[in-house]
């Protein structure tokens, strides 16, 4: 037998061991080949989605391998001390360190291979349903079948160049060769659990304090607590596991009428040693499924943001015209010939936005320039776009907030209201802030944004039709200027996709882009906006289902690593008359907390992170959270089901 049959002989004994560790990698493989098969494909290319796609694919691409270079490594690390034993007998049997760590090398090299065939081959069986899938998601076209080389070269070139730097990292992690050593790991009695009282304290007041943060956070306030609130639900996860939940078991030991009730003294003070052995490994599943659960959630719930599209747009084609611009006449009279061209019918409103400079301000955020339109264009407007009207004009010397987003309502409706100074006049003009406008007339692209992303961004003021006249005779040249807006109306959005694609970069022309015009395309840009939210969903799902599926193998690492403990523990404990049925009670209830505690744990988190970002939306996200959160959990219990079966299967060999 040769030196390289006899590393994979090792591989194939050690199966069982590897099982989890290999499938995962195989998906791990086989997710980032058909993201770069959608990246590379010469069909999604000419598509509106591309740019967005690309940029969103490219970051999952990065995301899923920089985890699974962790991944790997944090597994490879768990099989050598699961295996410090092997070890120990090949050293006695003669084998030097350089050959040992060569076979390591080999050994992980020959996983890491076959890990690639099987994701790579997988990939190809499921590219086609996978390429369906993701058009449907993204909103395309169905992409046919079609593998770019690229795709299949970086995908082996990436993974190779992972299993090599981190099989050539394995010599740093065999630790002591120390043949005593080797031969007594997993066999030592651990001493009894420690804890403190103070670092138990301090677990449950970092996670009750980051929770209390989360959930009274506000539109205003939660960007600003979201690292602190971030760090203590890592810094109190960690010491949870080490400290509070040792705490916890302890104080149950002390109630001696549940300790002692049936196997429960068995459970109980094994599960003491099992969560201070595992705690790194519970707070890495934990913090992942977090991640998980946050990243899938979150971009579900963006994708409501598509609903309240229209609001945004009221205009189907807006398009502003800047102070002296000379290409006003010419653009007009393109659009309305491409929409003519097309046979959409159209109806249009225009109106002008007058800048008036700000002298003085109460704003934390003052801005030169104000953009105001007077309320009865800003009634125009919205009546326009087919909207119901019945909103007050603003008193003299009152103005109302014009609303640029309906995303930024929330931020808005908490924002302290501010007065201004324009020039005009010996003492100047003064205006406060009265409230907000109820809708959106003129979308945030066609306009200089006031405000700011703390406080909420807005699209200037809506005064009063006298106020705005005696600004505009007061004010002398220098001291303000004019804009006009152009709204196109249409009954169907979908009619304007593509139009004016010339002047506008994917529908949008910015007002602060150096053009001496402003443009929106509805329809493109909801295409874009569509597909954007899609793609972002599909990288959660990917990137989510990954963390996942990896958090599982963790588990499932250390499951099998006490496997022949266990096999010693209850061995001894049926020759002193412990029977099948309590053995599966027993392992059910340490499996079971083994496998939920931290997925438990991970939902609690979950909860409190999305209440935090419902402050920022005015829809709820209460339907996207439970599907998410349910849909996890669900799988979490078949794999516990699974795997519960097979241990149990593997214990009972000991007692029969």
């Amino acid at each position: 037998m040769t030196f390289r049959q006899f590393a994979f002989n090792n591989v194939l004994r050690n199966k069982r061991t590897y099982a989890a560790y290999f499938l995962s990698s195989s998906f791990s493989v086989m997710i980032f080949f058909v993201c770069a098969l959608f990246l590379f494909h010469p069909g999604l290319r000419g598509q509106v989605v591309y740019s967005s796609a690309l940029l969103v694919l490219a970051a999952a691409e990065v995301v899923m391998y920089v985890f699974a270079f962790f991944f790997v490594i944090y597994s490879v690390g768990s099989f050598l001390r699961s295996r410090k034993r092997d070890f120990g007998i090949m050293l006695l049997h003669g084998m030097t360190e350089r050959q040992l760590r060569k076979l390591v090398f080999l050994e992980n090299m020959l996983i890491g291979a076959s890990s690639i065939l099987c994701g790579i081959g997988v990939g190809l069986l499921t590219a086609k349903l996978f390429l369906l899938a993701g058009s449907e998601l993204l909103g395309v076209s169905p992409l046919p079948f079609h593998v770019p080389w690229p795709s299949l070269l970086l995908t082996i070139a990436a993974f190779l160049l992972l299993f090599l730097l981190i099989s050539l990292c394995t010599t740093l992690l065999l630790g002591s060769h120390r043949l005593i050593e080797l031969f007594q790991a997993g066999m030592k009695p651990a001493g009894p659990p420690q804890t403190s009282a103070a670092l138990s304290l301090l677990a449950a007041g970092l996670l009750g304090g980051a929770y209390a943060l989360a959930a009274t956070a506000t539109a205003s306030s939660v960007l600003v607590r979201m690292l602190p609130v971030t760090a203590m639900t890592i810094v109190g996860t960690y010491f949870f596991y080490t400290q509070l939940s040792v705490f916890l078991i302890r104080a149950a030991q002390k109630r001696l009428r549940f300790y002692w009730k049936k196997t429960n003294m068995v459970t109980v003070s094994s599960l003491a040693y099992r969560m201070k052995e595992n705690a790194r490994m519970f707070f890495l599943v934990t913090i992942i499924a977090t991640m998980a659960f946050c990243a899938v959630g979150t971009f579900a719930s963006i994708n409501r943001l598509a609903d309240g599209f229209a609001a945004d747009y009221p205009a189907d084609i807006g398009y502003v015209a800047k102070a002296g611009s000379s290409v006003e006449e010419s653009q007009l009279r393109r659009i309305r010939g491409e929409l003519d061209a097309k046979g959409v019918a159209y109806r249009t409103e225009s109106l002008p936005i007058y800048y008036a400079k700000v002298v003085s301000s109460t704003s934390d955020f003052p801005v030169a320039w104000m953009p105001l339109i007077s309320f009865s264009g800003y009634k125009r407007a919205v009546t326009a776009a087919g909207i119901a009207f019945d909103e007050k004009e603003p008193a003299d010397g009152e103005a109302l907030v014009l609303l640029g987003s309906e995303r930024e309502l929330r931020l808005l409706e908490q924002r302290k209201p501010a007065s201004y100074v324009f020039t005009g006049g010996a003492a100047g003009t003064r205006v406060r802030e009265s409230g907000l406008t109820r809708h959106v007339a003129i979308p945030e692209s066609l306009i200089e944004r006031a405000g700011n992303d703390l406080e909420g961004s807005f699209s200037g003021l809506v005064v009063s039709d006298g106020l705005l006249k005696r600004l505009e005779a007061a004010s002398k040249d220098g001291e303000r200027r004019v804009d006009r807006f152009t709204g196109f109306y249409v009954d169907k959005v979908e009619s304007t996709l593509g139009v004016a694609a010339e002047l506008t970069d994917h529908g949008r022309m910015r007002y602060d882009m150096d053009k001496p015009y402003a443009l929106t395309v509805s329809g493109t840009l909801y295409e874009v906006q569509r597909t954007t939210y899609r793609a972002l969903l599909l990288f959660a799902l990917l990137v989510g289902t990954v963390f996942f599926i990896a958090a599982g193998s963790f588990l499932y690492f250390r499951l099998y690593s006490d496997l022949e403990y266990d096999r010693r523990q209850y061995g001894a404990l049926a020759k002193l008359g412990l029977t099948e049925k309590e053995l599966a009670g027993i392992v059910t209830r340490q499996v079971g907390l083994l496998f939920f505690v931290p997925i438990a744990l991970a939902i609690v988190h979950s909860l409190f992170a999305f209440k935090a970002m419902q402050s920022l939306f005015s829809f709820s996200v209460a339907w996207q959270t439970a599907f998410i959160l349910a849909s996890f959990l669900l799988a979490q219990a078949a794999y516990f089901l699974l795997i519960r079966a097979r241990y149990l299967r593997n214990v009972k060999k000991a007692i029969r």
